[in-house]
């Protein structure tokens, strides 16, 4: 009889999840597929472990389907708990949290006799792949398993503090460093200003549960342009996607060019009623390969300049939470601007933020009860607070990308090390993709990356 392969899956979010339910669907060989999470809920993940009514999708139901052969395997799912729910909901995330979990419970009980599947609540700290016919993974708490083939599918990590003179602040009880961490938004009081450090989504998210627990008193949003993130249409339907500009991929390979044949397309559209989203949408099939054609000078560019104004058009908010944050700053109770942070000094009653507006000549100095960094996650993997990360750098099993936002990998998804080799069982899968096809965060692309390293996994 062929002896069972084992895999082990880091992670236990919508990557991690999907991976392991291909597995058990798909292998064809005697497979033990074991998914490890620190926390012990499977299936969800930061993003879809929230139980806040106010937190929904950024995707309509009808798209969310765990497996791009099923788009819309959520909506049926959906369905059947809400009949109202259609195809261009904006539903509540803790929903796809649930179906999440029913999708891997339903991958398990399709397994076949020889696939057996295995759940381990834990903190992978370091994977020794020195063995050469496989990898041992060290748990923090000195747990050591050994397996055929490794998956890193963890998911975003927490946000990065500002880099501050003075970091003190950090270690204070009125600064609250990641907003998704259970019960961290807790000490925030409802009777006092309060600053979020950041404009996108996650401030979105934060503002309206802080509103929602009866806030009496406005926030403060900051970030360095102020931009908001655009909405999606109201309704929501299916997006156009032939609507590439005919000259992104034949002109010069630099961020300036692509950013003004994108506008000139956008144009041209508005002039055949044509919405700018359908442009957007367009570019998301061949995203990497724009991504993939700048060097790692225009890269850098377009980091440092056009990030930001692609983030808020091309990660939007539903149109019921847009309309939410419309709201609150109409009414005060929330305001946002552009600045740039100098200093955050903690006081007897509350933090002094000192903030230089944007265009102005002087530094304003108020107070606040408290900070929420709103920024997003952290996606510099070598100041990444994580042991296991660390780990995989400092040992040289892993490398950083050109730019330090992703891992570099070939074209199975193996990690490469150091000294420019592939890892022969140490895979990738996730958001630490992004080095290298810079779209790695919203499910259609990760699932098709998922089943991508299924294929290559299962047989």
């Amino acid at each position: 009889m062929q002896s069972a392969r084992s895999i082990a899956i880091i992670g236990g979010g919508f990557s991690g999840t999907v991976l392991a339910a291909r597995l058990l669907r798909e292998s064809t060989q005697p497979t033990r597929v074991i998914l490890i999470n620190r926390s012990g809920r499977m299936a969800r993940g930061v993003a879809y472990g929230t139980r806040s009514t106010v937190h929904v999708l950024n995707v309509p139901a009808g798209r969310m389907g765990a497996f791009a052969e099923d788009e819309g395997g959520f909506l049926k799912f959906a369905r059947g708990i809400d009949s109202t729910i259609t195809g261009g909901t904006f539903v509540r995330r803790n929903l796809y949290g649930d179906y999440l979990e029913h999708v891997l419970d339903e991958s398990i009980a399709a397994a076949g006799r020889s696939v057996i599947f295995d759940q381990i609540v834990g903190d992978v700290v370091k994977i020794d792949c020195s063995r050469g016919d496989g990898v041992d993974l060290i748990l923090n708490d000195e747990r050591r398993l050994s397996v055929t083939a490794a998956v890193l599918a963890s998911g975003n990590h927490p946000p990065a503090d500002l880099p501050l003179a003075d970091r003190a602040i950090f270690n204070s009880k009125r600064y609250v460093r990641d907003p998704w961490a259970r019960g961290a938004l807790d000490s925030v009081p409802n009777d006092a200003p309060v600053l979020l450090i950041g404009a996108g989504l996650t401030m979105y998210d934060v503002a309206l549960e802080l509103e929602r627990r009866g806030r009496t008193a406005p926030l403060f949003a900051v970030s360095r342009r102020g931009l908001l993130p655009q909405p999606h249409r109201s309704p929501a339907h299916p997006a156009g996607h032939d609507h590439v500009p005919p000259d992104l991929l034949t002109g010069p390979e630099t961020a300036l060019h692509y950013l003004k044949s994108i506008r000139r397309q956008v144009r041209t559209a508005e002039e055949h009623g044509v919405d700018w989203r359908d442009v957007v949408a367009s570019l998301r099939p061949i995203t990497p390969e724009l991504w993939k054609r700048l060097d790692s000078k225009q890269r850098r560019r377009f980091m440092e300049k056009l990030r930001p104004f692609w983030d808020v058009h091309r990660h939007r908010a539903a149109p019921s939470i847009a309309e939410n944050i419309e709201s609150m700053l109409g009414s005060g109770a929330l305001k946002v601007g552009a600045g740039r942070i100098r200093s955050l000094t903690e006081i007897t009653d509350g933090v002094l933020a000192s903030i230089l507006p944007r265009g102005a000549q002087d530094f304003t100095q108020t107070k606040f009860a408290a900070i929420v960094n709103c920024t997003g996650p952290d996606c510099d993997v070598s100041s990444i607070r994580d042991p296991l990360l660390s780990s995989l750098l400092q040992s040289g099993t892993a490398r950083p990308c050109d730019l330090a936002i992703g891992l570099d990998f070939d074209s199975d998804y193996r990690i490469i090390r150091s000294d420019g080799k592939a890892n022969s069982n140490l895979y990738l899968l996730g958001p630490l993709l992004r080095g290298q096809l810079w779209e790695a965060t919203a499910v259609p692309e990760l699932r098709d990356h998922a089943r991508a390293l299924a294929a290559i996994l299962a047989h």
